[in-house]
C-alpha cells in the first residue's frame, strides 16, 4: 500500500470529529442528515453530487426485477474523489454502492438509501496496454467493447465476453465475476484480474496482487496495525481453517460465482510457494468489500479465424443430452437457444432477419464456435462436429457460417435472447431470479428435467438459452410479479431450484451473481460454516457492513429477501391515461413504458442509433432507459404525476428525445420513446398551450411555400444585419445555424411545366413522387434526380401538389394538426392508391411517418394501403431492381468513392441498405458508416437551446465520417493515396437534416442525396 501523508490523515480525522459534533449539536432529523450528507459530499468531491428526485429515480433500477431509490449519486472524477466520498459516507454511516452501467440482472446495482458511486461517467481511462506482457491497466468505468477495440491492433482481447459487452463496464464485470459465451475455453473474469487498486470502507487505499505467504512482503503487510493487515490475517485464517469445507462445498465448475471466492484466493505455485491474492476475492464481491478504482488485467490473443455451426433439435432435452458430445469436438463456445427465443426474434422488427435461417420445428439449437487457435482447419472441425451431432446424433439439421457477417448475425440472435424475452406483452414475463444456475455439463439434461418438474409443480413455464457448454442455462420462469401469489411462487421456485442445484453439485449462480435475487440462498448452498466465514470476511473488509449491504452475505438481523424491493410488486399500480394516439398494439401506454427492463442497450456507443443524446452527454437521463424510468415513476405515483407537465420533465426528459426512432429498432424490448414523447407533449400542449416556435415549426411547409413565393427577397431578408439575432431572441432559432434558402420555382411547378418523358400506356408502373418541404421549396435537385432515374427505368411519375405528411407537427406533439394533415394527404393520394400506384419519398422521415406513425395517429383503413405502397426512392429502385434496366457510365461511378450515412428512420425500419445496394450495382464504391444520428433531427438542431447539443451529437458523426474517409475500407473502394485520382470520398446522405448538419461541418460541403448520384451516373 502506498504510504499515506500523516498530516492529511490528521486533517481528515479533525473534519470527521467536527461533522459529528455539529450533527449532535443540531439534533438533525433524517431529511436534514441527508442534506448534510449531500452538502459534505459536494464539499469533498470534485465530481458532481446529485441527490434530487429525478436522479434517485434514474438510479433506482438496473437490469433486474428490483427497484429502490438511493439517497443520491456521486460521479467521482478520480480515485481521490472515491476516497473522499467513501470517507464522508462513513462519517454519516451511509451505505455505499459502486456502480457501472447498471445492467446487472440480480439486483447488485440497486441499493435502497445508498450513496451510489457512478464510476462509468469519468473513471473510464485505459491507463496502459503492454502487448509484450499481454496486460492492460484500466479504470473501472471502461466499457468492455471500448477496451477490446483498443486492444485489437495488438491482436489481443479481454477474454470474458458478456452479451452486454457494448455497454458493460470492466468494473461491473469484476463486481459480478462476469463471463460469456466463450467460457468453455477461457473461463471467467477472476482468472484475468491480476491486481486491483481498492478503496476500502474507511477510505484507505490498498493494492491487491500476488503475495507469497510468509515471504517478506507478507511479513511487511501483516506487521502493521491497520485495516490492510487485519484483512490479510483474517482471509488467511478463514481459508486455512475452512479448507475441508471449501474443498467439499465449492462445486468443481468453470462457472461458479455464488458467494465469495474463498476457493481461489490462496493458490500454490509449481515451486511449492503458496500465493495469496485478494484480487480474486474482490472479483465477484459485488462491491461489498471495497471499491475497485483500477485493475490490471491479463489478456488473450485473438484467433485469426472463427466459424460457427448451429445444430437443430426437435426436443430440448435431446439438445442438452448432446452437450458432452459437443464438448468433445474442441469447440470454443457451446451455446443453446430454444424455440421461445426463435419465436420472439421472428416477431421482432430488429431480429426477425436473424431468425429466418432457423428451420421450422426447431425446439432447441446448439451453436458451436470453432477458432483457428484450437483447430487446424475450420471446415474439417465442423465436419467432425456435424458427424457427431447429426449423422451419429439426434440433430435433424445444421447451419454453417464461415464469413464474419454470417457469424455476426447468429451471435446477434443469441445475444438478443434476454431482452427479447422481456419484450413479451402483458404483465407475466420470464423474469430473472434463478436464471443462471450452473451444474456439470454431463448432468445438464437431468437437471433441466428436474427443473421442468419444478415448473410443472408451480404451474408455470420457462424459456431456456445460453451457455450449455459450461452447464449454465439461463432459465426464466414466467410470472406476474404484480400478483402477490406469483411473488410467493417466485420464492418457492427459487428455494426448490437451490435444492436441485445442490443435488447436482452445482452453483446457484454461474454468471450474474447473487445480488438481491440469490443472496438469501447462499447459506443453503454453502452450509453454516462457510456462511459464518463469509460474515467474518465481510466484517474484516467492512466492519460496519456499509458496502452494498444485503448482497452476497447479510446480517441475521437484516436478512435479504428475494421478495423485497421489487420494481413491480403487488403494491405497484400505474395510471392508464386517455391518449390521442392508439396504444392498443403496444398493450397500452403504461405497458409500453414498462417494457423497459433496464438492460441498458441504450447506453451503447459503438454501433446502432440509440441513444444520440446519451452519446453526446453521457447522462443517464438522456437514455431511453432513463426517460422510461421517469415516465414509469410519474404514471405509478413514485413521483408526482403532475411532473409530466412541469418544465423540467418537458425540457430535460422529453425535449432531449430527438425522435430518431432508434429505440424502435435498437431497443430489444421495443420501447418506442418517440411515440411516448409525442403523446405526452400533446397532453402538455392541451394544458399549457403551444409556443410560437412550436407552431412555426409544426407549419414549416406553409412557411416554406411563402418563402418560395417571395424568393429571392425572402433569402436576402434572412441575410440582413441583425435578422438572425432577432430570430433567436423572438423565436429561439439558433443564430449560428445555416438557414434554408428558397427557390422561386418549386419542384411541383418544375414538373408541371415539363413534358412527360414516359408514355403512361407503355410504362411498367406508375408512382407518385411526394414533394416534401425541403425538396419542393429549397433543394429540388434530389426530386429532379429521382424523376430522371425513374423515367429512365420506364416508370410513369406524377408529382402532384400535396400537403405535408404531418411529420413536423407530430414531432412537436401537435397531434390534432398532424392528424388533419395526414387525413388530407390520404384523401389526395386515394385516387393513385386505388389505381395501384406506389408513393415514393425523397425524405426518409416522411416515409417513416406514413408507414409507422399513421397507424396510431388516425383510424383510417387507408393507412395500411398507403403503408404497403410507400417506399423511399432508392428502396423502390432496389426492391424492384429497376437499375437492371439502366446503364451507368463507369467513368463516372468508378471515379467517385462514397461514404454513406444512413438516416435514423431508415435504420429504425431496416431499410438503410437499399441505397447502398443500388449505388454499388451502379458501380460506386460505397462505404456505409456505422453511424448514429446526425443530431439535427428536424427542428431540434435549429433551436437555440439545443444547438450546442445538436452540434455535439453531430461531432460524433463527423468522427465516424472522418474515420471512414481515412481508411482503406477493404471493399475495393480506392482512397486518394491509392488511386491517385478521385480525391477524398464524397459523403452521401438521404436525409435533409443529415445533409444540413454535415454541410455545416467545417471543411464539408452539403452532401448529395443517393438518388442524385444515381442520376449523375446514368449514361446519356
Amino acid at each position: 500500500m502506498a504510504a499515506e501523508d500523516s498530516s492529511a490523515e490528521t486533517t481528515a480525522e479533525d473534519r470527521t470529529q467536527e461533522r459529528q459534533r455539529s450533527r449532535l449539536e443540531a439534533h438533525q432529523e433524517p431529511d436534514a442528515l441527508v442534506e448534510g450528507l449531500a452538502a459534505d459530499l459536494r464539499a469533498a468531491c470534485d465530481g458532481d453530487v446529485r441527490f434530487d428526485e429525478y436522479t434517485r429515480v434514474l438510479y433506482a433500477t438496473d437490469g433486474s426485477i428490483y427497484g429502490a431509490q438511493p439517497a443520491g449519486v456521486v460521479f467521482p472524477r478520480d480515485t481521490a474523489d472515491v476516497r473522499a466520498a467513501v470517507a464522508v459516507a462513513a462519517d454519516y454511516d451511509a451505505p455505499l454502492l459502486p456502480r457501472g452501467a447498471g445492467s446487472s440482472l440480480a439486483g447488485q446495482a440497486v441499493g435502497p438509501g445508498c450513496v451510489i458511486l457512478d464510476l462509468s461517467r469519468h473513471m473510464d481511462a485505459i491507463r496502459e496496454i503492454d502487448p509484450a506482457e499481454r496486460t492492460a491497466v484500466v479504470q473501472p468505468g471502461v466499457v468492455q467493447d471500448v477496451l477490446d477495440t483498443a486492444l485489437e491492433p495488438h491482436g489481443l482481447r479481454f477474454a470474458p465476453d458478456p452479451a452486454s459487452s457494448n455497454r458493460a463496464t470492466i468494473g461491473g464485470g469484476i463486481g459480478n465475476n462476469s463471463t460469456g459465451a466463450h467460457s468453455v475455453r477461457y473461463g471467467i473474469t477472476d482468472a484475468y484480474v491480476e491486481e486491483c487498486e481498492v478503496v476500502l470502507a474507511d477510505g484507505s487505499l490498498i493494492r491487491t496482487r500476488d503475495v507469497v505467504l510468509d515471504g517478506p512482503t507478507w511479513d511487511r503487510i501483516v506487521s502493521k496495525d491497520d485495516r490492510e493487515a487485519a484483512i490479510y490475517r483474517t482471509v488467511r485464517a478463514i481459508v486455512e481453517n475452512n479448507a475441508d469445507e471449501i474443498e467439499s462445498r465449492y462445486p468443481n465448475l468453470k462457472r461458479s460465482v455464488s458467494g465469495y471466492n474463498l476457493q481461489k484466493v490462496i493458490t500454490e505455485t509449481g515451486e511449492g510457494d503458496r500465493i495469496i491474492n485478494l484480487s480474486k476475492l474482490l472479483v465477484g464481491a459485488e462491491g461489498t468489500l471495497g471499491v475497485v478504482v483500477e485493475a490490471t488485467l491479463s489478456l488473450v490473443t485473438r484467433p485469426d479465424e472463427t466459424a460457427l455451426a448451429v445444430y437443430c433439435y426437435d426436443d430440448l432435452l435431446e439438445a442438452l443430452a448432446a452437450v458432452p458430445d459437443a464438448l468433445d469436438v474442441e469447440a470454443s463456445a457451446v451455446e443453446l437457444m430454444d424455440r421461445e427465443v426463435f419465436r420472439l426474434a421472428a416477431e421482432s422488427s430488429e431480429y426477425a432477419e436473424y431468425a429466418e435461417p432457423i428451420p421450422d420445428g426447431t425446439a432447441a439449437a446448439l451453436m458451436l464456435e470453432f477458432d483457428s487457435e484450437v483447430v487446424d482447419e475450420l471446415p474439417d472441425a465442423i465436419d467432425v462436429a456435424t458427424t457427431a451431432l447429426v449423422a451419429d446424433g439426434n440433430a435433424f439439421d445444421s447451419l454453417e457460417a464461415f464469413s464474419l457477417a454470417k457469424q455476426d448475425r447468429l451471435w446477434k440472435l443469441r445475444k438478443a435472447a434476454i431482452p427479447l424475452l422481456m419484450s413479451m406483452k402483458g404483465d407475466p414475463k420470464p423474469y430473472p431470479f434463478v436464471e443462471d444456475a450452473s451444474v456439470p455439463p454431463a448432468e445438464l439434461a437431468e437437471y433441466v428435467a428436474g427443473f421442468q418438474d419444478i415448473l410443472d409443480a408451480h404451474d408455470t413455464a420457462a424459456a431456456y438459452f445460453a451457455h450449455a457448454g459450461v452447464g449454465t442455462l439461463h432459465i426464466r420462469p414466467v410470472l406476474n410479479l404484480k400478483d402477490g401469489d406469483d411473488v410467493e411462487k417466485m420464492r418457492a421456485i427459487a428455494d426448490d431450484v437451490t435444492s436441485l442445484v445442490v443435488e447436482h453439485n452445482g452453483s446457484f449462480s454461474g454468471e450474474h451473481g447473487d445480488g438481491l435475487a440469490r443472496t438469501e440462498f447462499n447459506p443453503k448452498l454453502y452450509g453454516p460454516d462457510l456462511w459464518a466465514a463469509f460474515k467474518d470476511l465481510k466484517s474484516a473488509f467492512d466492519p460496519d457492513w456499509r458496502m452494498n449491504p444485503g448482497k452476497v452475505v447479510y446480517r441475521d438481523e437484516e436478512p435479504t429477501d428475494i421478495r423485497e424491493h421489487l420494481r413491480y410488486g403487488p403494491d405497484y399500480a400505474s395510471l392508464e391515461p386517455q391518449t390521442t394516439l392508439d396504444f392498443e398494439e403496444d398493450g397500452g401506454f403504461s405497458h409500453l413504458v414498462e417494457l423497459c427492463n433496464g438492460c441498458g442497450t441504450c447506453r451503447q456507443t459503438d454501433t446502432d442509433v440509440m441513444c444520440p443524446t446519451y452519446r453526446a452527454t453521457e447522462e443517464e437521463i438522456a437514455t431511453t432507459r432513463g426517460r422510461a424510468n421517469l415516465l414509469r415513476a410519474a404514471i405509478s405515483g413514485e413521483i408526482d404525476p403532475e411532473e409530466l407537465y412541469g418544465e423540467r420533465f418537458q425540457d430535460d426528459v422529453l425535449d432531449l428525445c430527438i425522435g430518431c426512432k432508434g429505440c424502435q429498432s435498437d431497443c430489444p424490448t421495443g420501447v418506442d420513446l418517440a411515440k411516448l414523447k409525442a403523446e405526452v407533449k400533446h397532453q402538455y400542449h392541451d394544458r399549457e398551450g403551444t409556443s410560437l416556435r412550436e407552431r412555426l415549426f409544426a407549419n414549416v411547409d406553409r412557411l416554406a411555400s411563402i418563402g418560395s413565393a417571395l424568393a429571392p427577397v425572402s433569402n436576402r431578408a434572412a441575410r440582413l444585419p441583425g435578422s438572425r439575432t432577432a430570430l433567436e431572441k423572438t423565436v429561439g432559432i439558433a443564430h449560428d445555424r445555416t438557414m434554408p434558402t428558397f427557390r422561386r420555382e418549386s419542384l411541383v411547378e418544375w414538373f408541371r411545366e415539363r413534358s412527360a418523358a414516359v408514355d403512361p400506356e407503355t410504362a411498367t408502373a406508375g408512382v407518385v413522387l411526394y414533394p416534401d418541404t425541403d425538396t419542393n421549396y429549397s433543394n429540388p435537385a434530389p426530386g429532379k434526380a429521382a424523376v430522371e432515374v425513374l423515367e429512365a427505368a420506364n416508370i410513369h411519375v406524377a408529382v402532384p401538389d400535396l400537403g405535408p405528411t404531418g411529420r413536423a407537427a407530430y414531432s412537436q406533439g401537435m397531434l390534432e394538426v398532424a392528424a388533419e394533415q395526414a387525413q388530407a394527404l390520404l384523401d389526395d393520394l386515394e385516387p393513385y392508391l386505388e389505381r395501384g400506384w406506389s408513393v415514393l419519398f425523397v425524405e426518409p422521415s416522411d416515409v417513416a411517418m406514413v408507414v409507422d406513425e399513421y397507424r396510431s395517429l388516425i383510424a383510417d383503413t387507408r393507412t395500411e394501403t398507403l403503408a404497403a405502397n410507400a417506399f423511399g426512392v432508392c428502396e423502390y429502385v432496389d426492391v424492384n431492381r429497376l437499375d437492371d434496366a439502366l446503364s451507368f457510365d463507369a467513368a463516372v461511378t468508378t471515379d467517385t468513392p462514397l461514404t454513406f450515412h444512413g438516416h435514423c428512420h431508415q435504420k429504425a425500419r431496416g431499410v438503410d441498405h437499399h441505397a447502398v445496394g443500388v449505388l454499388r450495382r451502379a458501380g460506386y464504391a460505397v462505404d456505409p458508416v456505422e453511424s448514429g444520428c446526425c443530431g439535427m433531427a428536424g427542428s431540434f438542431g435549429y433551436e437555440a437551446e439545443h444547438y450546442d447539443l445538436s452540434k455535439a451529437i453531430g461531432s460524433l458523426l463527423r468522427q465516424q465520417l472522418e474515420a471512414s474517409q481515412n481508411r482503406d475500407s477493404g471493399n475495393g473502394r480506392p482512397t486518394a493515396d491509392e488511386s491517385g485520382e478521385g480525391g477524398e470520398p464524397a459523403v452521401v446522405a438521404p436525409g435533409t437534416s443529415c445533409r444540413t448538419q454535415i454541410g455545416d461541418f467545417d471543411g464539408y460541403d452539403r452532401p448529395d442525396h443517393p438518388v442524385e448520384l444515381l442520376a449523375r451516373g446514368l449514361e446519356t
